[in-house]
Formats: C-alpha cells, structure tokens, sequence
C-alpha cells in the first residue's frame, strides 16, 4: 500500500466519519467527527448517553486497560494498588486487561469489551470518535495536568545537529496512532526542513521504547518518541542519558486520557469518576509517572483541541 494512502486511511480513522452521517444514523443533529452509530446534541465532541435506558450498561465486572506506550506486562502490577482501589470504592470487581496495541484498545472499548481505559494522547481521538469513549480523568501534580513533549532523538556522538540533516536517513515513528510518535512529527517537522514520506521513509518501530532503544543499538538514526516515556526509561536505568541527544523539541501536548464507554449507567459513571478523583497515587506510581500524585477532570473539547488540530494539518498535508 502507498505511504500516502496509509497515512491517509488512519487519518480518517481518527477523524471519525463526518457530522452529516452521524446526524442522519441516529436521527439527531450531531456535532464533532463521531462514528455515525453515535450522538452528539450538545456539541461537546463524544457521545451521547444513549436514550434507550435498556442500552445503558451497569455490569458487576468492570473491565478496564492502560495505553500500551511500553510493554504492557509493566502496567498490570503498576496499577494494581489502584484496581483494588476501584473496587473497594465502586463495590465490584474489576478486572485489568493488558492489550497489545492501541488498535486493539479502540477496538475492545467499541465491542464493549471495555468499560473504561487510559488511552494514549493520540489514540484517544480515536478512542472517541470510533468507540463512543468519554474521557474524564487525566494524570497530575496537585491540579496541573501532566504533558509531555515531541522530541527528535539520535545517539549523542552522531554528527547530526539538525532535523534537516536526516534527509535519506533511517528515521523512527512509533505506532500508526500515536500523536507524538507519528502523526505531531508528520505535522511538525516539516517547518523543521524534514520531511516525512518525502526526506525519508518512517519505519514504525512498534512503541516509543523500542525507537529509543533502536537509536542506542545504531538501528535508527534518530526517532521521533514522547518525552515522558524517554523520562521513565532513564528513571528505571534501562537507557543512559547521555549517550542520547535532543535535536528538537515541541510544544507540550495533554497527556494519556482515561475514558469511560459512553453506554455505563449514569451513576456507575458518576461512580467511577468520583473514586478516580479520591484516589491518591502510591510512592512506587508516582516514581514510575514523573512525580504525578493524582487524577484531574478534563474536558476533551478543549483540552484536545491542540491534538485535533495536529490531526487536521496532517490530513490537509495529505489531500
């Protein structure tokens, strides 16, 4: 398949279906790129509680799953502390799902495998879009919500002093969904004087770990990754920091968002996202997300704009 017309298919996978279809599947005047089997009358960008209260779900077993940025293993004992919290709080077992890509998570949450997740920066437009997700919760220090950066790496004893300078060069993007790891650097290193699928050819790595570690091992000559993931693996003493170096480095973006189906039962969702908000983050999960103490509500419209916007200058990049 053409570079192009890939880039051009998970585009319209993230941008959802378009306004006018969703109205007409549903018979409601709908806002935002929802898949056309959801709603949106208030114009807040994600689904709408379905009106028919049969279709509203409230399961004994909640089953949930975390972005898999890094190995996925990682995270089932990292969060246990707070899978037992969630149901101490909510009076029900909850169970913790490892995923393998956020393709998969997209897709468990659309089945209705899924009844809540943390998705990745990226993914979560296309955790809203295409599984009706509504995200409420992101990490944070006290009230400020966690961001990270893009940044462009390569080994620090390379000769490259410029983005520009990895014209032909093998180059790193890590999943097809992730916002800085594929689609921010489509968006943003063109002004850099790099251009993706014109100056080189993006090879996906499969996660933000393995295009760091693919740059130490010489397999990259630089890889476009997230900055916190970069800050984990240097905190866990898996890479040494100074046998990289930054070449460049973006605005910061919104961090992972954790979402629930737009189909649980209104009090269970009111429910959850109250025990999300009481829970305060064990020394080991604050050492392993930079020093983030809690959860803080988000509101997808605004706080997604700057990702939105991203998605839609790769979009008209590629028309």
């Amino acid at each position: 398949m053409d570079a192009r017309i890939a880039i051009s298919t998970i585009i319209l996978s993230l941008a959802g279906q378009g306004t006018v279809a969703a109205g007409e599947a549903t018979g409601c005047v709908a806002t935002g790129d929802l898949d056309p089997i959801y709603c949106d009358r208030n114009g807040d960008l994600v689904a709408d509680l379905p009106d028919d209260q049969e279709r509203w779900r409230d399961p004994p077993t909640l089953v949930w799953a975390y972005a898999p940025i890094e190995d996925p293993a990682v995270y089932a004992e990292l969060f246990k502390p707070f899978t037992e919290h969630l149901a101490t709080c909510l009076n029900r077992q909850i169970v913790y799902y490892p995923v393998e890509s956020s393709a998969a998570e997209v897709k468990a949450m659309r089945s209705g495998r899924l009844h809540f997740a943390g998705f990745s920066t990226g993914s979560t437009i296309a955790a809203v879009n295409e599984a009706g997700a509504i995200p409420f919760a992101a990490k944070a220090v006290a009230r400020k919500m966690r961001g990270y950066s893009l940044v462009a790496l390569v080994r620090a004893d390379s000769p490259y002093q410029h983005l520009s300078d990895l014209k032909g060069r093998r180059v790193a993007h890590a999943t097809p969904m992730s916002n800085s790891g594929n689609l921010a650097p489509r968006a943003l290193f063109p002004e850099q004087g790099l251009v993706p699928e014109i100056d080189y050819n993006p090879i996906m790595s499969g996660g933000h770990d393995r295009s760091i570690l693919g740059v130490l091992n010489g397999d990259y000559d630089m890889a476009a990754v997230a900055s916190d993931v970069l800050e984990r693996m240097q905190e866990r003493d898996l890479i040494e920091r100074s046998q990289l170096r930054i070449l460049y480095e973006s605005q910061p973006f919104p961090t992972s968002s954790f979402a629930y189906a737009h189909d649980l039962e209104p009090q269970l969702a009111e429910d959850l996202k109250a025990c999300f908000f009481d829970f305060a983050f064990p020394e080991q999960l604050q050492a392993e997300f930079n020093g983030d103490t809690n959860f803080v509500p988000i509101d997808f419209k605004t706080d997604w704009a700057v990702v939105r916007a991203v998605i839609e200058r790769v979009g008209a990049m590629i028309e």
